[in-house]
């Protein structure tokens, strides 16, 4: 009885869960940074590389074809780039709105002063 079909090593898995572990060491180190745009920034990088990393080990999408690499991997991009621009957009209405209406848009105005 003769298995045609292929199997992977399992030292891709060993070494893919040693790099899912020390990316979360890391990932919890940026625990005692302060806050701020770097620690963000380094979770968020922690966090897609470990996502891409199961992506392409565990649901062996690095054994596929492109064109169901694209069809999996194109509308997470495709939203990651329309957040991007969601972004950028809001910065630009609010540096509009500060330069136009001054620091104070922002305030809450309780009923009772209507």
């Amino acid at each position: 009885m003769s298995d045609d079909g292929t199997q992977h090593p399992l030292k891709i898995y060993y070494i893919m869960w040693i790099g899912l572990f020390v990316l979360s060491m890391f990932s919890y180190a940026t625990d005692f940074m302060a806050d701020g745009a770097l620690r963000t920034f380094l979770i968020l990088l922690f966090m897609f590389i470990k996502a891409g990393g199961i992506i392409w080990i565990f649901m062996h999408m690095g054994w596929e074809r492109w064109a169901l690499k694209i069809a999996i991997l194109g509308p997470p991009v495709a939203i990651l780039v329309l957040i991007g621009l969601m972004a950028l957009e809001s910065d630009y209405i609010e540096g509009s709105r500060i330069e136009n209406y001054g620091e104070s848009t922002m305030e809450v105005v309780s009923p009772e002063h209507h």
